[in-house]
């Protein structure tokens, strides 16, 4: 089945859905040991989430940037993640969504969360021709994210250098047998038709 342009694809249950986020060592190891952002993590930046494993590889290179060497995944619950789909507005002027571009840019300004969608990618971190969610969060959704909606932090930093390996090794199979199960995310049609533009 071919994959639709737009589409949330997560690792989820029930209740939480997982997202990726690459920090240095001195925010994302304190924030595994504890199972929250230490006191250093800005809470006055916008924080991006990604729910897409292999956007995050490509993004960080496998864990290997400077500034974004530990890789988490971070489960939120799905209340949360859905608040922050409700209350998001589009990083770019969608002519379809926004009536005008002044329109947009002031939604733009009031909305604590962010919605950019960028091409997913393969296994090499090459683009492929569907896009993958990535979400801003700022302000109240930044707040949210750390004190309320956070269930678990996990380090998948050494995961990620294990997939990197099988695959700089050739071994697509083995590298795609480790990878987090992301499947689509269950969203209502008029949601996602206020996020895709």
């Amino acid at each position: 089945m071919e994959e639709p342009q737009r589409r949330i694809r997560a690792a989820h249950s029930e209740s939480t859905i997982t997202v990726y986020q690459a920090y240095s060592p001195d925010i994302g190891l304190p924030a595994v040991r504890d199972g929250r952002f230490p006191a250093v993590w800005k809470r006055d930046r916008m924080t991006w989430i990604k729910p897409s494993f292999l956007w995050m590889m490509y993004r960080c290179g496998w864990g290997a940037k400077a500034g974004q060497e530990t890789v988490l995944a971070v489960e939120i619950t799905r209340d949360g993640f859905e608040w922050a789909l409700r209350h998001a507005c589009l990083s770019s002027y969608a002519r379809e969504v926004h009536p005008d571009r002044a329109t947009w840019q002031r939604q733009l300004k009031r909305a604590p969360t962010r919605v950019q969608w960028d091409p997913e990618r393969d296994l090499h971190l090459q683009p492929l021709p569907y896009r993958s969610l990535q979400l801003g969060l700022s302000g109240e959704a930044a707040g949210r994210y750390a004190d309320e909606w956070t269930v678990a932090i996990r380090d998948v930093t050494p995961l990620a250098h294990e997939i990197q390996v099988l695959v700089s090794g050739g071994d697509l199979d083995s590298a795609a047998r480790l990878m987090p199960q992301e499947r689509p995310y269950p969203i209502e049609d008029d949601l996602l038709a206020h996020l895709c533009g």
